[in-house]
């Protein structure tokens, strides 16, 4: 495991980029992972605090799960493995109070199936990816898997735990949790839009600062729990049980997974110059999903490629995969520190929901920029109606989940289902009719 070092170690010349085996002098490299575990630090952390899994032990399986991501791709694709939002609506359904072993089994199995996948791809290509899911679909199950969530952002925008009491005509909403909410939007969006670079680029996580600072100087943070924790010690395991029922739920977001990392490798491929990295696809399916089985197995968040670190790497010209493995010792290390995962606890539910409104919709709208990228035509009628009953339906349900016997099916796995079946279905009798695929007619909404 080498690098060849870059230029004269300092520097990056104007028009050059650090390429994934090449690195800086060691004190950059660390400087450098060390920006990369800012720029995912924010969403790892969000998505256990929002399922009630252990902060401290996702950072854990984050860093090991980044790793023996760069070990499988043989430090040839720079990749952040940080949590996974597309398991967020199957694991609140699945989990039952503090208990969320189940919810455990449903991301093993998911990981399992995700690097089977891997297999495949290795095997025989990702022509069949293609054809399965096309930029359409691709971009329906991306979009749907933030419109989902949007009923859990509101919730804790109004501060409503899971048992809350509904009020008559409409939900309990608590004022000093939607001003937290208020501030944590409007600081990142101020952030976002003021500062360049870096800052800019993590604007998510100091709107959280703020919102949290603000808390604060309302005098609502609870430092309890923080102050009898220990600050070194090991995280907390957990280990899943067996229930076949919640499949159902988890199996489609292999489908949102494949998505990400297809186009995470792309993406890379593209901003280095090397498509010759496009035939690693294979290899980051599985290593990601073996990482996200690894996690299940002890009690951290699924895995998946982050998009964030992509951003950093195109500001810094810097895509070693040195980096990574620096960000990667830097999260164990994180993990390392009950004190840290007890403090992320005490973050109030309007903060999270603040956050989450912009990085819920923000999830949504990358499945709305890859129709847009692929010039998708919703002026065909097979492309307008399957995507459209999809995004409603999984926006309409939310959190609810349909029984079916022992089988459960949130609203994630019946929109993915309904995009791809309808757009087939409706690809198909266009195929038998023969002629023009059939064009919408113009519809005023007046």
């Amino acid at each position: 495991m080498s690098w060849t070092k870059h230029g004269d170690g300092r520097s990056v010349a104007p028009g050059a980029i650090v390429k994934p085996g090449e690195r800086l002098s060691w004190p950059s490299t660390i400087g450098f992972g060390a920006q990369h575990v800012v720029a995912m630090f924010g969403a790892t952390f969000l998505v256990p605090i929002i399922t009630g899994f252990p902060p401290s032990t996702t950072l854990l399986f984050s860093g090991v799960g980044t790793l023996l991501f760069l070990l499988i791709t043989r430090n040839r694709v720079p990749s952040y493995l940080g949590s996974s939002f597309a398991f967020i609506a199957p694991v609140l359904a699945a989990s039952n109070g503090d208990d969320f072993s189940t919810a455990l089994f449903g991301i093993v199995v998911t990981g399992a199936a995700l690097a089977i996948v891997g297999l495949v791809v290795n095997a025989v290509g990702t022509g069949w990816i293609h054809t399965l899911m096309p930029p359409v679909v691709m971009g329906a199950i991306v979009a749907l898997i933030g419109f989902n969530l949007a009923q859990a952002s509101w919730n804790n925008v109004i501060n409503l735990d899971a048992g809350g009491s509904f009020m008559p005509g409409g939900k309990p909403a608590d004022n000093e949790s939607v001003l937290l909410a208020c501030v944590t939007v409007l600081a990142i969006v101020v952030i976002a839009s003021v500062f360049r670079g870096l800052i800019g680029r993590i604007a998510v996580l100091l709107g959280f600062v703020v919102g949290y600072l603000f808390a604060g100087a309302l005098g609502i943070l609870d430092f309890t729990a923080v102050k009898a924790a220990d600050w070194i010690g090991f995280p907390e395991f957990t280990t899943p049980s067996v229930d076949w029922s919640v499949l159902p739920m988890f199996l489609p977001v292999v489908f949102v997974l494949v998505a990400e990392n297809v186009g995470h490798v792309r993406s890379v491929a593209h901003l280095v110059e090397d498509d010759s990295l496009n035939e690693m696809t294979g290899k980051t399916l599985f290593a990601d999903g073996a990482a996200t089985v690894i996690a299940g197995l002890g009690g951290g968040s699924a895995t998946t490629t982050y998009g964030e670190n992509i951003g950093v790497m195109s500001a810094t010209r810097v895509f070693s995969t040195a980096a990574y493995w620096v960000a990667g010792i830097i999260a164990i290390l994180l993990a390392m520190s009950p004190k840290i995962g007890a403090l992320l606890f005490t973050i109030p539910n309007g903060v999270i929901g603040g956050a989450t409104l912009a990085l819920y919709g923000i999830i949504g709208l990358i499945g709305v920029r890859m129709w847009i990228d692929d010039r998708v035509d919703f002026g065909l009628q097979r492309n307008l109606f399957p995507v459209a009953v999809a995004l409603i339906l999984a926006m309409g349900m939310g959190n609810d989940v349909l029984v079916f016997g022992d089988i459960k099916l949130g609203g994630i796995a019946i929109g993915t289902a309904a995009v791809l079946l309808l757009f087939h279905l409706m690809a198909g009798l266009e195929k038998v009719r023969g002629g023009e695929p059939e064009k919408v007619e113009q519809v005023s909404s007046s």
